[in-house]
């Protein structure tokens, strides 16, 4: 349901929070070589998460990228809203685009009350993990193999 693009982005955050924060920056050949990601990909992605203020990036030979604030007050949402947008917590899971409704004159897609209850604990699952608590449950070692 996310899409490379945000699991790869994840993956990074998680990695980059699970680092000692004295450690400085981290370049990205490090990032895409510790976690098995395309360095080019990898490097369009991260960009992303700088723009939204997610990550802090200096150019040059010293250069990498950084946490930008404190992971404990880095929610989960926050990256996949900046990766994939707000679609993964508003499309249908049968079509392409929002679910039907009275918005768009077209009916409800059979799954759509049963998944409208899933989709809601998604969006307070998301809005409640932080990036620190899960480094603490998946250690930056563990995060090559998923």
């Amino acid at each position: 349901m996310l899409s490379n693009s945000c699991r790869y982005g994840i993956r990074a955050v998680i990695y980059l929070a699970s680092r000692p924060r004295k450690s400085g920056l981290t370049g990205i050949k490090q990032i895409s070589e510790d976690l098995k990601l395309p360095t080019p990909f990898l490097a369009k992605i991260l960009q992303e998460l700088v723009k939204e203020k997610i990550l802090l990036s200096n150019k040059g030979p010293h250069g990498g990228f950084s946490l930008m604030k404190d992971p404990k007050k880095t929610r989960l949402i926050e990256i996949v809203r900046a990766i994939d947008g707000d679609e993964f917590f508003t499309n249908c899971v049968m079509h392409s685009g929002p679910c039907g409704g009275k918005r768009n004159h077209k009916k409800f897609c059979p799954l759509h009350q049963d998944y409208e209850r899933i989709r809601q604990e998604l969006i307070q699952l998301f809005r409640k993990k932080t990036i620190a608590e899960l480094v603490a449950v998946t250690g930056a070692s563990e995060l090559i193999q998923i």
